[in-house]
């Protein structure tokens, strides 16, 4: 059994490294048109081109695992089917659970593979494209970084720090202010509950302002709602900033429970720390979805027709999936349905479906 499951296995990582390599080499030509514009409007050097691209790879692989995984097994088992290979081994008593074997445990591995990939290198890699693209290429200035879950910002004559930069509503949570003199003493401070980008302005809210007179004494001033003059913009936060897509599970459940801790909503890290669970996965799911369809042509014949059905049903995987994570980001449901939701409703319809081909 050991050559057969070697046989099977090899059939199978044939098909995936080609599927592999196609996928990667479709999403960075696709994506160089795209960048193109941007490349040429900043006077890109050859080799900021090339290393953009070539730190990209990490992410790209994170995401076409599991379709590759899919055709690979549709391609491999409906290869194995359409040559009687399939029967053969019936034939001499071996059963599908038992063909299948071999691209299970495989497909386990992988998906312990892929958390840790996604935890230790994907992470990296997208600050490593998103600082070439920003900071090397459109030259825009990193004067902030993400340390010890918090975000500071060096500014010209102040330092800022912040619990938390919402980038999709231009909000800041959780700020403090440090106005320095030219001997770096400290001349004024603002700590507010939250700050948010309206009309070109910073709108603080619930903010306590801590001016310093020649003595050094403090004067308190607190305001509900004031408008501070910042010369920052929103963009200029966005350079420095840490979102979900680039930590990894461990580091993004640390700076949950800490800012939860802290009292702020924490609802869309939630959602995209279950999602870290979850998506590997979905490599399983896809493995009984391509083994289903690919051996229907044992009986219909049709192994295009299969396959054409498997890519659909896989496809819809990761529509549903986007669309209960919108869900879940939203509030409407619980981050763990959010990010199991396709999980679930998937892996029953792929388990209803193996059960039902002939063993």
């Amino acid at each position: 059994m050991r050559i057969l499951d070697k046989y099977i296995l090899k059939e199978f990582l044939r098909f995936l490294i080609v599927v592999c390599i196609t996928f990667i080499a479709l999403y960075l030509i696709i994506d160089f048109f795209n960048k193109t514009r941007m490349f040429l409007s900043n006077n890109a050097t050859i080799v900021q081109m090339a290393s953009f691209f070539l730190y990209s790879i990490p992410m790209i692989i994170s995401l076409i695992i599991p379709p590759a995984v899919l055709l690979a097994t549709l391609m491999s088992y409906g290869s194995l089917s359409k040559f009687s290979e399939i029967t053969a081994m019936k034939a001499n008593g071996i059963s599908l659970y038992r063909i299948t074997f071999p691209v299970l445990i495989f497909a386990a591995f992988m998906a312990l593979v892929l958390f840790y990939f996604t935890e230790l290198i994907t992470p990296v890699s997208i600050q490593k494209t998103e600082h070439i693209e920003k900071v090397d290429i459109q030259k825009q200035q990193s004067l902030g970084y993400f340390k010890q879950n918090e975000l500071w910002y060096r500014g010209n004559d102040a330092i800022y720090n912040f619990k938390m930069f919402d980038v999709n509503k231009d909000t800041l949570l959780g700020i403090t202010i440090n106005y320095l003199n030219n001997d770096f003493t400290l001349k004024m401070r603002i700590d507010a509950k939250s700050a948010e980008w309206k009309g070109n302005n910073w709108v603080f809210h619930d903010l306590l302002t801590t001016h310093f007179d020649n003595n050094n004494v403090p004067i308190l001033e607190w305001s509900k709602e004031k408008i501070i003059n910042l010369p920052e913009k929103p963009d200029d936060f966005k350079v420095m900033q840490k979102d979900a897509e680039k930590m990894g599970y461990f580091e993004l459940r640390k700076y949950v429970n800490k800012i939860q801790a802290e009292g702020y909503d924490v609802t869309r890290y939630l959602v995209y720390l279950q999602g870290k669970i979850a998506f590997p996965f979905v490599i399983i799911i896809m493995i009984f979805i391509g083994v289903s369809f690919s051996l229907r042509s044992e009986r219909s014949g049709g192994i295009m027709q299969s396959v054409g059905i498997g890519i659909f049903i896989g496809f819809s995987y990761f529509c549903v999936h986007a669309l209960s994570m919108s869900l879940g980001l939203s509030g409407r449901i619980p981050a763990f349905l959010a990010a199991w939701t396709a999980n679930i409703l998937f892996g029953a319809v792929a388990a209803t479906l193996f059960y039902r081909v002939r063993t």
